[in-house]
């Protein structure tokens, strides 16, 4: 399959989409397809995440803010788990466009060739792995931008898996890339605005618990990434951040590992709740997503209520048998 989709990509004048906000793993996906299969473009319809902007500008991507996707002869989707997250542009995926995604299946892709595998971290891995099975080498730079991807999406290694550990090492061995530099890599000082984002987060912050796990919630305008961050630095467990921008609203979610290991898979719970409020969710295990149309502070109660059912089943799984003999 990776070597028929290499071959799909080669010799052919393409267009590489990324979801809204796309993040350094959406981007150094599409970098990567761009240098390695000439000739293409990458098309950004709702922009890039502050991350990602710092990788742009530092190795020099272009971007395109708009695109007639009719005018080329290949349309590639990389690392967008469904068409609504080019939302709130309206992008008519053609017939057999190429989508490459490593989130939970979420069904809403037609007629398209779909290469996913959700066991990977980041979506950067299959590109890497697409590439390989072309017999093509690659750059520094592009090199850079697939470990940019895998560091972002794994939380700097916290959510990393060893395939996706060997993956990163093999590219750093084939392109003389020192770890400090790629940790330093999607870096930059912390600017005032999101500094006062997630002050305010903390701010408007709620929490609740069961035994000893917590869940958070907050909302707000922006950095919605960092204000999950914080929260979860500052003692939960698992935290959910919202903002509005008029009738839509975005939600993200993060989990730290022993949440994950006790069974909460965040993708799962944001899949289901799409589907229950006719919304786009979706994503991994331990970081997770929900857009739509819809009120953000409602949908934040049902998330804390949903967080708080799962906690109650898992506390009553670490409960003893009643009648069980004592260690």
């Amino acid at each position: 399959m990776l070597e028929r989709i290499g071959g799909l990509l080669e010799g052919k004048n393409k267009v590489i989409l990324v979801h809204g906000n796309a993040d350094a793993d959406a981007v150094g996906s599409a970098y990567a397809l761009a240098e390695c299969f000439p000739t293409a473009a990458i098309y950004a319809p709702v922009g890039v995440d502050r991350i990602a902007k710092i990788v742009v500008d530092k190795l020099g991507i272009r971007i395109l803010g708009e695109c007639d996707i009719s005018e080329y002869e290949q349309v590639v989707v990389v690392d967008t788990s469904s068409p609504e997250q080019f939302k709130p542009i309206e992008i008519k995926i053609p017939a057999n466009s190429i989508v490459i995604d490593h989130h939970r299946p979420t069904g809403k892709w037609e007629d398209v060739i779909f290469i996913c595998d959700d066991r990977r971290t980041a979506c950067c891995e299959i590109v890497y792995e697409i590439i390989c099975s072309s017999g093509i080498d690659i750059s520094r730079n592009t090199g850079m931008a697939l470990l940019c991807g895998m560091l972002t999406d794994s939380g700097h290694f916290s959510f990393a898996n060893t395939d996706m550990l060997r993956v990163f090492a093999e590219i750093m061995d084939k392109t003389g890339i020192e770890m400090d530099e790629a940790l330093n890599f999607p870096r930059s000082d912390v600017g005032i605005s999101e500094r006062v984002a997630v002050l305010k987060g903390m701010e408007r912050s709620k929490f609740d618990r069961v035994g000893d796990m917590i869940v958070a919630i907050s909302y707000g305008g922006s950095f919605e990434a960092s204000v999950c961050k914080a929260l979860l630095s500052a003692g939960a467990d698992i935290v959910f951040v919202g903002s509005q921008r008029d009738e839509r609203f975005r939600l993200s979610a993060r989990a730290d590992q022993g949440m994950v290991r006790s069974g909460i898979h965040l993708g799962e719970i944001m899949k289901d709740l799409g589907k229950e409020t006719e919304t786009d969710g979706g994503g991994h295990a331990g970081a997770a997503g929900l857009s739509g149309i819809g009120d953000v502070e409602a949908m934040l109660h049902i998330c804390m209520q949903r967080t708080m059912s799962e906690f109650r089943k898992i506390k009553k799984s670490r409960e003893p048998l009643k009648g069980a003999p004592s260690s």
